[in-house]
């Protein structure tokens, strides 16, 4: 009999890591208040060097050099937000070049706190479904002056933060059912498979009638470029071949910019562009977004990043193995805070609320087990503001093989659900599917606690439906009655 093929290294759990504790709020303390040096005691590895044991990297399978490609692939998945995130602020009259900066202050803050405290390969960053709802809805649909909807943004991220260090967060995780848990991860996977495959035209909005999407133009360079790239990382990482997704990426930039007139060089180095009248930094009217029109909003803006990056989290971490026995994140509780932190930065400087990016498990996927992946991210974004031009090289088609690919990866969640528990398995695969049908990750999680808890009841396993699973559906329930749902 062969012998059964061995799993890629990044998919094997450090040793002991399940002995490492989730810390649920930001003045939690741990032994010698070093919680990297524990992680060194459990294990037979010693560290090398004063950065692998500050971030525990060979304690948890990795090196310096994959941590480093883990970053840059991540940051690349990512940096098409200083091009998005402007552009929709900008149409709701902000001046795009302080949103510039403030989206790459954000994406640098909240990614290196993570690193460098959390010690998780999450990057953070201006949230794309809520700069929407800021432009869109706050600013254009509301007419809400841009202070009073800064001011919105920052109350949102200290009621964000109120509620992670309280514990409240940390609360909803250990009551998010695994099935549900379990369905997070494969309907967010799925999600960036429709992300990525309508960025590189791949997947086309239907103009006609019939079902609301259709396949692109397969003879286009883009589509032909992004199905190429997916195979390529696909034998890439099969052959195990170290940076195989960054190398994917890189090669598709550099055809882009051979054949794609839409891909420019625009030079290396550019000074930020803030000028005095228009700068953001600190013109948040605090007052302004307390009036009783404007505080539904907020609860809105508190309401989708608690569901939304709260999921997101946890299948990352799950993705990316960093459970701990129980189930729970490693250093949980500092990554939740590391977020809901960032959006009351992000209200200072003038951007929109932040959140832990999908896009990070582009990263994981490379190799990323550690925060110095976060870190190479954050630094990455301080120095976008000097070197933006290059962000233009980069095309959307480029980084949508490694978003298909990672998609993919977490559609493997699928096995991870107990089908033997057909009612946990099944409401699991309702919060994935409506995820993406919807676009929207609170929507698939509320139906699926909505399936969850009726299903419960009409089998007759009223007693396996917990308080907190009954409390945690009827606040969802009601945010959606009640239109506050964005």
């Amino acid at each position: 009999m062969p012998a059964p093929e061995r799993q890629p290294r990044r998919w094997q759990i450090a040793h002991n890591l399940n002995n490492s504790r989730v810390e649920p709020t930001m003045s939690d303390k741990t032994t010698n208040n070093n919680p990297q040096a524990q992680a060194f005691a459990q294990t037979n590895t010693p560290p090398t060097g004063p950065l692998d044991q500050w971030f525990a990297i060979s304690a948890r399978g990795s090196n310096v050099r994959q941590e480093l490609l883990a970053g840059l692939t991540t940051f690349l998945a990512m940096v098409y937000s200083v091009i998005v995130v402007p552009s929709m602020l900008g149409a709701a009259g902000f001046d795009q070049g302080s949103v510039f900066v403030a989206t790459c202050l954000v994406a640098a803050f909240g990614s290196l706190l993570m690193g460098l405290w959390a010690n998780l390969p999450m990057a953070i960053g201006c949230a794309i479904s809520l700069t929407a709802f800021t432009a869109f809805s706050l600013v254009l649909g509301q007419g809400i002056s841009i202070p009073v909807a800064l001011g919105a943004v920052f109350l949102m991220g200290v009621a964000f933060t109120a509620i992670t260090v309280t514990g409240l967060r940390q609360w909803i995780l250990t009551h998010l059912p695994m099935g549900i848990a379990h369905g997070t991860g494969i309907g967010i996977g799925l999600f960036l498979l429709l992300i990525a495959t309508n960025s590189a035209g791949l997947i086309v909005k239907n103009p006609g009638n019939g079902l609301p999407i259709q396949f692109g133009d397969f003879t286009s360079l883009p589509v032909i470029l992004s199905v190429l790239g997916l195979a390529a990382i696909l034998g890439l990482e099969k052959r195990r071949v170290p940076g195989g997704i960054l190398l994917v990426i890189v090669a598709i930039s550099v055809i882009g910019l051979i054949f794609d007139p839409n891909v420019k060089f625009h030079g290396f180095f550019a000074m930020p562009e803030i000028s005095g009248d228009a700068s953001l930094f600190g013109t948040m009217d605090i007052m302004g977004a307390l009036n009783p029109v404007i505080l539904p909003s907020v609860l809105a803006l508190v309401m989708t990043a608690v569901f939304d990056a709260t999921g997101t989290i946890r299948a990352l971490a799950g993705q990316a193995n960093l459970l701990d026995k129980d189930g729970n994140i490693i250093n949980g509780g500092k990554a939740l805070t590391s977020d809901s932190v960032s959006s009351i930065v992000s209200g200072v400087v003038g951007g929109s609320p932040a959140a832990v990016y999908i896009e990070s498990a582009a990263g994981t996927a490379a190799g990323g087990k550690t925060g110095l992946t976060a870190v190479v991210v954050g630094v990455l974004f301080l120095l976008l503001l000097f070197i933006s031009p290059i962000s233009y090289l980069v095309p959307a088609y480029a980084t949508a093989p490694a978003l298909m690919y990672v998609g993919l990866l977490m559609l493997s969640n699928v096995s991870k659900l107990d089908f033997n528990d057909s009612v946990d398995a099944l409401s699991g695969l309702v919060c994935a599917v409506f995820i993406v049908l919807t676009a929207n990750i609170v929507t698939g999680i509320m139906l699926g606690f909505v399936c969850l808890v009726c299903g419960r009841l009409v089998a007759g396993e009223w007693r396996k439906v917990s308080p907190g699973i009954l409390v945690l559906t009827a606040a969802l329930v009601a945010f959606y009655a009640g239109g506050w749902a964005i």
